[in-house]
């Protein structure tokens, strides 16, 4: 199983940054998700699930993705959801926003990808972990980018 947990602080209000994960605004911190389309949203947000089409390339994966946590609070907001990609890799990922100030926020990004089988579980074992840790700190500093522009 390879998991992962990277905090880093952004110079935004905590509203600001929660916003870049609403639907229509998920694709600028995303932008290898080329749809994403609810499908069942549950009062609470747990349990809502969602169509999403990821491309690498020319390739592309469409997935359910599931709502696991939530919370949405004036001072923390989270949200956790899990998916099954490719039938091979089952992944779990947490969004956590922390208010320090009007004008900071802690983002808190945990997450784990674990293989079903016992071949995808090997591959996982193998894959350098330099290139997860890349990934996500990609993904954060592409927050950080994003929510910049919107203060």
């Amino acid at each position: 199983m390879l998991t992962w947990n990277k905090e880093i602080i952004i110079n935004a209000p905590i509203e600001t940054v929660w916003r870049l994960f609403d639907l229509d605004q998920i694709q600028r911190i995303m932008p290898n998700i080329v749809e994403h389309k609810p499908l069942d949203i549950k009062e609470g947000v747990v349990g809502s699930t969602y169509e999403q089409t990821y491309r690498e390339g020319k390739r592309t994966q469409t997935y359910i993705v599931t709502d696991l946590e939530y919370e949405n609070t004036a001072h923390k907001k989270h949200n956790k959801t899990g998916f099954t990609l490719a039938k091979m890799f089952k992944i779990q990922a947490g969004f956590t926003l922390i208010k320090l100030d009007e004008n900071s926020t802690k983002l808190i990004y945990t997450g784990q990808n674990e293989g079903v089988n016992f071949i995808t579980k090997i591959l996982l074992k193998l894959a350098p972990k330099k290139s997860n840790e890349k990934v996500v700190n990609d993904f954060v500093e592409l927050v950080r980018t994003e929510a910049l522009k919107d203060v």
